[in-house]
């Protein structure tokens, strides 16, 4: 049985110790797009040793950042085939500003099991705690397995609401580059359907799609900018939900709404007629700070 609940639940943490240096947050930031100004200094803080920011999203390619083979979804009682996996969401929360030169010991568990009927639901978290003792950040990702429901578990929460019906406060476009999966699988994922047009189309797809957390890292890097004033430690948790695929090369547009000191927003491709890419976007900043 590729997921055991009994098993899956009850399993402690794996732990691994990890680490990573300016370079890796410099490819991290390139592979987002940063530098596409290469004289502009708001730029140049995100592509050189220059500035010290790092975008908080780094945080779900920190512990892959060495992998060189596709991802396996392997824990303690769930084994399932890639090709039935679809990432449906990913959260951050932010715990202390990420350093540019770190290292952390990380534990991974598988901290819920959903049963969609036709589905399973796996989130697994990610705690990182830097070697010093000073808690990092919590990832939390969902994963939706394909014909892996039925064992008689829990539905899980209902999807995040819609945005506001009102115009947005913020609208951010945002082009991503032609070779934009090329650049991002180098930070660890190395799934061929964003590289391998022969695996794309087998998928359904006529060409290789952009990873789901490269757009994820583009938006909150987009709001960063327009609307925190580059102060990306300011963020204290992200999330968003995948609606959509994106194709290198194509235009984001980011609608965000202030919201109860939240900031919601939504990314949609331009080139398709606003087809969804990201929804359900909530970005939460520090305590006693407004959106």
């Amino acid at each position: 049985m590729p997921i055991d609940p009994g098993v899956a639940l009850a399993a402690p943490p794996t732990v691994e110790e990890i680490g990573w240096d300016t370079s890796d947050v410099l490819l991290y930031h390139l592979a987002l797009g940063a530098g596409a100004e290469p004289v502009d200094p708001a730029e140049l803080r995100y592509a050189t040793e220059s500035g010290s920011v790092v975008v908080p999203t780094f945080a779900v390619v920190a512990p892959m950042l060495r992998a060189t083979r596709p991802p396996r979804v392997a824990y303690p009682g769930v084994e399932v085939d890639l090709r039935k996996i679809l990432h449906g969401s990913q959260r951050v929360e932010l715990h202390n500003p990420i350093p540019r030169d770190g290292k952390a010991a990380v534990r991974t568990r598988v901290a819920d099991l959903y049963d969609k009927g036709s589905a399973a639901v796996i989130v697994v978290d990610t705690e990182a705690t830097g070697i010093d003792g000073v808690p990092l950040w919590t990832s939390s990702m969902r994963m939706f397995a394909r014909g892996e429901g039925g064992f008689g578990g829990d539905r899980g929460p209902a999807g995040p609401p819609d945005p506001p019906q009102r115009a947005p406060d913020h609208t951010i476009i945002t082009p991503t580059l032609p070779q934009q999966a090329l650049w991002y699988r180098l930070l660890g994922d190395r799934n061929p359907l964003h590289a391998d047009p022969a695996v794309a189309e087998a998928a359904g797809f006529p060409r290789p799609i952009l990873h789901g957390l490269c757009t994820y890292g583009i938006a909150c890097r987009a709001i960063v900018d327009a609307v925190l004033d580059g102060r990306a430690e300011r963020v204290r948790a992200i999330e968003a939900r995948f609606a959509g695929v994106v194709y290198p090369g194509e235009t984001l547009r980011t609608s965000v709404w202030r919201e109860d000191g939240r900031l919601l927003f939504v990314s949609t491709v331009d080139e398709r007629d606003n087809a969804p890419a990201l929804a359900g976007g909530e970005l939460t900043v520090e305590e006693g700070q407004s959106a």
